[in-house]
């Protein structure tokens, strides 16, 4: 960890840092910090205890002039690093700041993720008029929504009540323009005779799931947010592009566009259906996941600071774990 602190802080800082269990080395470059005046620190401890001291450096308001920055090196050696993982009594435990930062910033409506939502809604509508699973997958890899639907979660869990709305505004307009831009691109390609009635009328086994929701869809949906908040919430990020060709929320939103444009009701209820569950499902595994890394990654704190010889580290967790201080 990556600290700046101005001046007036530095013995507090200096304190706490020192009284951080797990700790495996300490930098401390006095007057390196030109704007604001302060030094710099640089800590490296076990991740165990970075919830911890994150939330410790913003209850003295390090963060209001300073900052803290976290960082996580690919390779690390170092025996008393070594030693301190060894006694800590977590593995792979979550770094909340994080997980937090990363949902503010992939759940905004920006020009990015409305110009991937829309991109990705197209090839779904194309992948339906032309029943091909291939591009269903693609359409499902490029879609962008996963982390919105799971940054609701993580806002009830953390109380971010900013974050929520955040991601419901970025759900309702990143599907809500798709869709339209495709209705648009649809009733074009009718129009061109590029395609007709009959190609969407005819029988389509490779898609047919995208309209025809039932229970294996919810199904699909839980397990697949379960396994993505794991993978955000740990080292294991490749375990992200499981879920996105998983679930079937940006195919289905395009079968609706194609479904207005030719008037066929029956799909479009069926797959407007298909995406509320999809939804539905992921938004709800997401947050239970999320509460139950919540309920270990506290377990993990008052551990780690039941078993440190550090007295100021156990009075700051026993007070955060009452209430008194606010969580990152």
């Amino acid at each position: 960890m990556r600290v700046i602190c101005s001046s007036e802080l530095t013995a507090q800082c200096d304190q706490l840092l020192r009284a951080t269990p797990s700790l495996s080395g300490l930098v401390h470059v006095p007057g390196a910090s030109a704007d604001p005046p302060g030094d710099l620190f640089e800590a490296q401890v076990e991740r165990d205890a970075v919830n911890d001291l994150v939330t410790a450096l913003m209850d003295l308001d390090v963060q209001r002039q300073g900052s803290i920055e976290i960082i996580e090196p690919d390779t690390w050696i170092s025996a008393r690093a070594l030693h301190a993982e060894q006694a800590s009594p977590g593995a792979d435990n979550v770094i909340w700041p994080q997980v937090i930062e990363r949902a503010y910033a992939q759940s905004k409506v920006t020009g990015t993720f409305l110009a991937f939502m829309t991109m990705a809604t197209l090839l779904a509508a194309i992948a339906v008029i032309t029943d091909s699973p291939i591009l269903v997958i693609g359409a499902m890899v490029l879609g962008p929504e996963f982390m919105a639907v799971i940054a609701m979660g993580l806002a009830l869990v953390r109380g971010r009540r900013s974050l929520l709305h955040q991601a419901a505004r970025t759900l309702i307009i990143g599907f809500s323009f798709s869709v339209a831009v495709t209705v648009g691109f649809v009733a074009i390609a009718r129009l061109i005779g590029l395609v007709t009635e009959a190609d969407v009328s005819a029988p389509r086994p490779g898609v047919s799931f995208i309209y025809s929701p039932n229970v294996w869809s919810l199904l699909v949906a839980v397990i697949a947010a379960a396994a993505g908040v794991l993978a955000l919430t740990t080292s294991q990020s490749t375990g992200i592009i499981g879920v996105f060709i998983s679930v079937t929320t940006i195919p289905a939103s395009g079968n609706v566009a194609v479904g207005l444009v030719f008037a066929q009701w029956d799909q479009v209820t069926g797959s407007a259906l298909q995406l509320l569950i999809n939804l539905t499902g992921m938004a709800l595994a997401g947050w239970v996941t999320l509460a139950l890394r919540q309920r270990m990654s506290d377990r993990t704190s008052r551990e780690l600071a039941r078993h440190s010889p550090r007295r100021l580290w156990r009075e700051r967790v026993a007070r955060r774990h009452r209430g008194s201080q606010p969580r990152p």
